[in-house]
């Protein structure tokens, strides 16, 4: 596999959605605001993806991949496939009754996921209502990760990666409509998750068929690699409900805090997963097929090769984002002020965007980590970790909240969750590098410290450039946004030509790879 070529499709793709998603976040900030009407709707949105992550694209990928992978490598594509229907069949039928539960207990979830708005009887009512409409996204959304899962394993990753552009193009499109009904801005972006869920199913499913994996759907049955499957999974529902008690603490709390806390971490976590998307996601999907067959041929040299460019080109990528996010967080917040989203709700949001930033790398390291395990069928490790930085993040979160006053609590729980993501990060290093899957070979020895150094060179230049820019950052929207694309553009110089420099990647043999990968 052409790793750089495959993170190159998945991260293009993902970097698309995520361009869309940010003109989705002002449009959602200008109609919906951060008052009590956008808290309940990201608590709709969050809900059904908290589940989709707990037993989908998290535990369930984590296990499928390696094993579906594997068997294609030793049986080939007719037996994979087949083993993939009967997964599919077996995930349908759980989730077709995992939803309809959920359906019926939504007004007992709300009240555990966000306690505090039951002092507020509208806003309550309101968030189990259109979560209950958002809620089915969890059944569309987990087909589309076995499917997705499908493609990944024989590197069709350009279909799997353009899925979220269908989800920001229905809520884009819901936001439009909604000029004509503005009562039901948070009705239509309930719907629009919904019917996007449904269009991404389709979308693979003809994806599928096209690649030579068109899945049918036998009657389900617990057939021996079923049952290993599960057996497999199992662990990672456990490790990625750590991760999602972590978001459960910090949104509880969030919701307990005064109204609008809820929208300033949103939107907040919502620009930190712009890189976290575009690099963490996209390298992690990119090396965990590819480490699945080397360590099943026994090929640990190659192995550990693609594990440490894995890190190198997610570093390389990611701490430069890191920081110009903590840097230029206010100017990046100012283009959100419309409509709804004023000034002050900026300022509350820039800070919690700049604490989400300090843990960046660390949620990306953790992407790229976690294959490392997943691809050994290692899923208990992760969870002994998770619930180490889960114990961190309530400790930490509970803290915080406790300490700081009401208007700065929120940034609190959002420097416990980076903090926390350290924690994963660094312990899930340590692991692997004792039991010798993990050594940093000479290159990335080499690299990491100079892309380190350029990145806060470039850190040190964009504090000089957003004073001279201050006029221009506080006029207009226009003159505002033609400011910080001004802004973007001197950091992007700044950190290309501070890398070149300080030696952090080498440009040369970059070009030469992808012309080896195009011939």
């Amino acid at each position: 596999m052409a790793l750089l070529r495959s993170v190159a499709t998945v991260g293009g793709y993902t970097l698309l959605s995520r361009v869309l998603g940010f003109v989705r976040d002002i449009l959602t900030a200008a109609f919906l605001g951060a008052g009590p009407v956008a808290d309940a709707f990201f608590i709709a949105q969050r809900l059904p993806n908290m589940f989709r992550s707990l037993f989908a694209e998290g535990a369930f990928s984590a296990a499928f991949v390696p094993l579906f992978a594997g068997r294609i490598a030793t049986e080939g594509r007719d037996s994979a496939r087949l083993f993939a229907e009967d997964a599919l069949a077996v995930l349908l039928a759980a989730l077709l009754l995992f939803v309809l539960l959920g359906e019926a207990a939504m007004p007992w979830f709300i009240q555990i996921i966000a306690p505090g708005f039951a002092a507020e009887p509208g806003k309550y009512a309101l968030t189990v209502e259109l979560t209950r409409i958002t809620f089915p996204y969890l059944l569309f959304i987990s087909l589309v990760s076995l499917q997705g899962g499908v493609l990944n394993s024989i590197e069709r990753f350009a279909a799997t990666a353009a899925t979220s552009i269908l989800l920001n193009l229905f809520l884009i499109t819901a936001l439009a409509l909604s000029r004509l009904w503005p009562q039901w801005t948070a009705h239509g972006q309930a719907w629009g998750i919904a019917a996007a869920g449904f269009a991404q199913f389709l979308w693979l499913m003809i994806s599928c068929a096209r690649a030579g994996m068109a899945l049918r759907l036998p009657w389900p049955r617990l057939t021996a690699e079923v049952r290993r499957l599960i057996r497999i999974m199992l662990p990672g529902v456990f490790g990625a409900g750590v991760t999602q008690i972590n978001l459960l603490v910090s949104t509880a709390i969030a919701s307990l805090l005064p109204s609008g806390a809820v929208s300033y971490l949103y939107y907040a976590d919502r620009l930190n997963q712009l890189p976290l998307g575009v690099v963490g996601i996209a390298v992690g999907t990119a090396i965990l097929p590819s480490l699945s067959r080397q360590i099943r041929t026994d090929e640990a040299g190659a192995a550990r090769h693609t594990q440490n460019r894995g890190i190198e080109l997610a570093l390389l990528l990611t701490l430069p984002a890191a920081v110009a996010l903590a840097v230029a967080a206010r100017p990046i917040l100012a283009i959100f002020e419309r409509g709804h989203f004023d000034a002050a709700a900026a300022a509350a949001t820039a800070p919690a965007l700049a604490a989400y930033a300090a843990g960046l790398p660390a949620f990306v390291l953790v992407k790229v980590l976690v294959p490392a395990f997943f691809a050994r069928h290692d899923t208990a490790t992760p969870v002994k970790i998770g619930i180490l930085a889960m114990g961190a993040n309530i400790a930490l979160t509970a803290g915080a909240a406790l300490l700081l006053a009401a208007p700065e609590a929120h940034i609190g729980v959002a420097l416990a969750t980076s903090a926390a993501g350290w924690v994963n990060a660094l312990t899930m290093a340590a692991i692997l590098r004792r039991r010798g899957h993990l050594a940093l070979d000479a290159r990335a020895r080499r690299c990491l410290p100079r892309i380190l150094l350029a990145a806060l060179g470039m850190g040190a230049v964009l504090l000089v450039a957003e004073r001279l820019l201050a006029p221009a950052l506080e006029g207009g929207a226009v003159l505002r946004l033609g400011a910080l694309v001004m802004l973007v553009g001197i950091g992007l110089a700044a950190y290309g030509v501070l890398a070149l420099a300080a030696g952090a990647a080498d440009w040369r043999d970059v070009r030469r790879r992808l012309r080896r990968q195009a011939a």
